[in-house]
């Protein structure tokens, strides 16, 4: 990351508690929230560099991907809603969707409905729809080389990111679940 994105996000933010939050925050050329501050200084730096706010939203999904993945990730799905600064709202749905195989039974065992099924097993995957839906919504709007989007992301996944207390505790939720399955608690190589 970039040393200016901290030290303008530092002001913002201090200028925000000084304020007592109640005033509501403006930019005059664009910001970015999100549910993590790495996530959000991705989207912002992709806007210094000249993208707009589809590629500052592309690269701070990535980004969260990897800082915060409870929040939605790629192998989920969404919804984008662009306005262009001439004409009508864009709306773009990319939801995960059921696999072909799926059917009103599928989670049923013994003819009873059963939760395990239905949230904990294989069946309960569904088709991801964000990489396809982002990449659509960037093919039509952004101005930033895809490759550029994706790079902060790849970089944090490599290089590692602090451990948050709440990604910390979305973690713990899940380690009895995922101690179930070899290849999710495997420790890999490095």
């Amino acid at each position: 990351m970039k040393l200016r994105a901290f030290a303008v996000a530092n002001v913002l933010a201090a200028a925000g508690l000084a304020a007592g939050a109640t005033v509501p925050t403006r930019a005059r050329n664009g910001m970015v929230a999100s549910q993590n501050f790495v996530a959000s200084q991705v989207g912002v730096e992709a806007l210094w560099d000249g993208g707009n706010a589809v590629d500052a939203a592309v690269a701070t999904a990535f980004a969260l991907a990897v800082t915060n993945p409870s929040a939605g990730n790629i192998g989920g799905g969404g919804f984008l809603l662009y306005r262009p600064p001439s004409g009508e709202a864009i709306a773009y749905d990319f939801r995960e969707t059921a696999p072909a195989g799926a059917s009103p039974t599928m989670f049923l065992k013994d003819g009873l409905y059963d939760a395990e099924l239905h949230h904990n097993s294989h069946l309960s995957v569904g088709v991801p729809g964000t990489v396809a839906g982002l990449h659509m919504a960037w093919k039509a709007h952004g101005k930033l080389p895809w490759r550029r989007l994706l790079a902060p992301a790849v970089t944090l996944a490599r290089d590692g990111i602090m451990v948050t207390a709440g990604l910390a505790r979305s973690l713990q939720e899940v380690l009895p679940e995922m101690r179930k399955h070899r290849a999710s608690a495997a420790a890999r190589p490095t």
